[in-house]
Formats: structure tokens, sequence, C-alpha cells
């Protein structure tokens, strides 16, 4: 168990590029995400491409009537009209500083063709084809973000305006005196059935985001002992360069949230804006781990003689340890011997510039196995080990290796009497060196998977161990 248990060393949660809450409860934040406005035009990119998508399902019903005009009563449709081509050239995303996002296109276009019919009297009949060009077409729309009951996002439309600059209706076959009669009315019919039209798919467009959001878990399960929170904790903190959020980013006991005895320190992101995202994880989010994982009684771990790499010489047998304390060899002769590790209180995570080190304060408790596998204790040894921490970003996942830096030990309670705890060193070095770091390096390089939404995907990650707290700068690109 010691081994999963020492992985949360290495635990971590972010928020995801479009993660804007707007919750605020006054607890401090354990995690901060700055969306800066590299990050921004990307979602721009994104967005339009989607809205082009939905501005293309356009439908404009058949239009028809009678119109008087200097000739008399002319019956006309307009019917079949299809969109044949889109464009919007011109976006723009940019934040309104403490309010929310705007969305504007300009000099967008569309292209229509249909079909149409003239009836006059009994005396004219006549029909043909039609190409609609829509030009300077314009679209302003804001953008607000809240949250729904369980803490994800939620995005829609407060406010939109769709102007059309230019109709231009060239008609086909027929009497072209005819249509020209009546092309100033289907002029004004169709360009205010696209402007009505615009804005509730733009709408609809934006609404569909929340399909993405919704995969956001605020509550994430890491394993059989912790779950990790992600909501939020303060509203988002909106300039007009950049978004800084705040979440809670805690570890806690499945089922129940018990605080630990310390809360999150204030911190603030640097001022950095190479990358799309920028993500502060606490020294608290990653203690927070260590105070869950001790609580549940997950960090420790057995030790047995077929765990000590073949080609050592120190063996957990009484025989090796009976050459350092000589009545365990004279007690318990020929046993095999079993050693306990296990956490006395929860490991602290201490980040420093350029270093990241943790401080695990355990018990040893060595026992001799007897001939009927019954456990007899030999001694305690209390047991400080410091190891450093290399950690890193890979794909959706962070990794990580350990180093043993030192054991400092001494004796809590001996049932062979006294000795030396010096003379331990070299064997207990071997166990935690030998047995215990492989084991935590085996599973912190696997990796460990970082919350996202939908098919995201981080590029050219880079972390860097700041004061009381992990930096790491990235760009993202979403998929499907």
């Amino acid at each position: 168990m010691l081994e999963a248990g020492l992985k949360i060393m290495f635990l971590w949660c972010v928020l995801v590029l479009v993660s804007l809450l707007s919750v605020a409860t006054g607890t401090s934040a354990g995690v901060k995400a700055r969306i800066t406005q590299k990050g921004l035009e990307y979602g721009r990119a994104i967005g339009i491409e989607s809205l082009q998508q939905k501005l293309r399902t356009i439908q404009l019903k058949d239009v028809s009537g009678t119109e008087k005009l200097a000739i008399g009563k002319v019956e006309y449709s307009i019917t079949g009209m299809q969109i044949v081509n889109l464009g919007l050239p011109k976006s723009a995303l940019r934040l309104v500083a403490g309010t929310g996002v705007m969305l504007s296109v300009g000099d967008a276009y569309i292209s229509l063709r249909g079909n149409w019919r003239v009836k006059y009297s009994w005396i004219i009949k006549a029909s043909g084809s039609f190409e609609l060009a829509v030009s300077e077409l314009a679209i302003s729309t804001t953008i607000a973000v809240k949250s729904d009951v369980t803490g994800r996002p939620t995005v829609s439309v407060t406010k939109c305006e769709a102007t059309v600059g230019s109709v231009k209706v060239r008609f086909s076959g027929g009497a072209s005196w005819l249509y020209n009669l009546f092309d100033s009315f289907i002029n004004k019919a169709l360009r205010n059935a696209l402007q009505k039209q615009i804005c509730p798919l733009v709408t609809a467009s934006i609404a569909e985001m929340n399909k993405n959001l919704k995969t956001l878990n605020v509550l994430a399960k890491v394993d059989q002992y912790a779950e990790l929170e992600y909501s939020m904790v303060e509203s988002p903190v909106i300039s007009n360069a950049m978004i800084d959020l705040g979440l809670k980013g805690e570890f806690y006991n499945i089922g129940q949230h018990k605080e630990p005895p310390f809360s999150p320190r204030p911190f603030l992101l640097p001022s950095q804006d190479t990358n799309m995202l920028y993500i502060g994880v606490s020294a608290f989010s990653i203690n927070s781990a260590g105070f869950v994982y001790h609580r549940a009684g997950a960090l420790c771990l057995y030790i047995t003689n077929d765990m000590i790499p073949s080609g050592s010489l120190n063996r957990l047998n009484t025989r090796t340890f009976g050459k350092f304390i000589p009545q365990i060899g004279n007690m318990s002769p020929g046993l095999m011997m079993k050693l306990l590790v296990e956490t006395v209180k929860e490991p602290i995570v201490t980040l420093e510039p350029n270093n990241m080190t943790v401080q695990a304060s355990s018990k040893v408790t060595a026992y001799a196995i007897q001939p009927n596998s019954i456990l007899s204790p030999l001694f305690v040894l209390k047991l400080e080990a410091s190891v450093s921490a290399h950690i890193y970003v890979t794909g959706l996942k962070l990794a990580g290796h350990v180093t043993l830096n030192k054991i400092d030990m001494s004796l809590a309670e001996s049932y062979v009497g006294p000795f030396q705890v010096t003379s331990l060193e070299d064997i207990l070095t071997t166990v935690v060196k030998d047995v215990i770091i492989p084991k935590v390096n085996a599973g912190v390089k696997e990796g460990y998977p970082l919350p996202a939404i939908g098919k995201m995907q981080l590029v050219k990650s880079q972390l860097q161990v700041l004061k009381d707290y992990l930096l790491i700068g990235t760009d993202v690109t979403l998929t499907g």
C-alpha cells in the first residue's frame, strides 16, 4: 500500500482551458489557472469554425405574396433557397474587464441560390432561378459564463446583434423588366429573413459548447482511497488581457470530506503570456493528498526478504541483523524477518525554486517470523526520510522520479535490549533505496491522468518548481 500511497506526492489537479466558473465561497484556491490572449485566440478559431458550420444550416422559408406595382398586382414566389457559400473572414474575441467575453464577426458573406416565379393576371407567367449575395454581414455577441448546480461551467449568450450590410439578387430566366419591378421588395424580405435567423443560430452554437463543458469532472475519483475536487472557489478575475481562475484543488477521502489541519497559502502567478494556459499547483494541493492517504492507512508496506535485490549482502533474516545486534542472533537464530514501514503523520512536501522535497516521518517495526508464521516483534525505529522529486508533464499525464536524500533513525522501542541504532544504517538504507524508492518510481513513471474537457491535448508543456507552487505553461489542442 505504501507504493500507492507515496504516489500522492506527485498527484495534482488543473483547471482546463474553458472552465470559467462563477462561484464565490471565500475559500482560498489550491490551484490557479490563467488563460492568456493566445489561449483566447485559439478558442476564437475553434468557435468561429463551429459558428460557420452552424450558419450553414440556415434555411429560408419559401416567400410568396402579391405586390402592387405600376402595372397592377403581381403574384410572386421565391422557393428552394439553399446556401452555396459562406465565409467569416474577420472575427475577434476580446475580454471585457470584470464582465465577460465579446465575440464579433465582420465582413461575413453568404451566397444563396433559389427559384422564382411570377404571375400577372392571365397574360404573363414567368419563372427562373436567382442568386442572392449577402455581404458586409456583421455579428456581435456577448457571452456570459456561469456555474451550474454541479459546479460545472455553462455558457450562454446575453446579447446578440446581426446586421446585413448589402444584399444583391441576380435573376435569370424570364423577362428582366418584370422581375426588376419587385427586386427591391424581394431584397428587403430576404434581408429581414436572414437577420432573424442569424442570432438564434449563434445562440445555439454557443449553447452547444455546454456539451463539452459537462465532461469536466468536478469530483474525480483517484483510486480506492481518494477523490479530487475541482470546484471553483472564487469568481474569475477578468482583465483586458487574461482570465485568472481559482480552484479548490483538494484531495479527500472518498465520501468523507474532512479538511486537513492546514490551509492554502495565497500565491500569485507570474506575468507570462507566451503559452495559452498557465496552471499553478500549490503545495497545499499535494499535501492534502498526503493527509488523505495517511488518514486512510494507505502509507504502509510490509517488506520481506524476497523484495531485497538478490545481489545485496543485506538480507532480511536474523543472521544478517545478528551481526549488528547480537541479541537477535542469539534469541531467534536462523529465522527470516519482516519489516513493517508505516507513516506516523502525513508526509510534507516543500517547494522551493527548482527543488521539490518530501519529508516523511515513519516507523519501522522489525519482526522475526517464527516457524509457525507468528510474527515476534524485535524493535521499532523512528525513521525520518527526505527525498527529492523530479516531475514532468507527458501528454495528459504527470509523471516523476524520486531519489533518496537522507534518512535519520532513532530507537523507539526494543524487545531485545539496548543496541546502537547507527549499526543498522546500511541495511535500512538498502531497504529504502532498493525496495521502497523503486516501487514509488515504478508507479510514478506510468504517470497520472490530468482532468480534461473533451478530447484535449497539452502541447509543449513546461513545468517549473517555484516557491510554494508548481507552474505549468502549456499550449492546448482540442479535437473532435
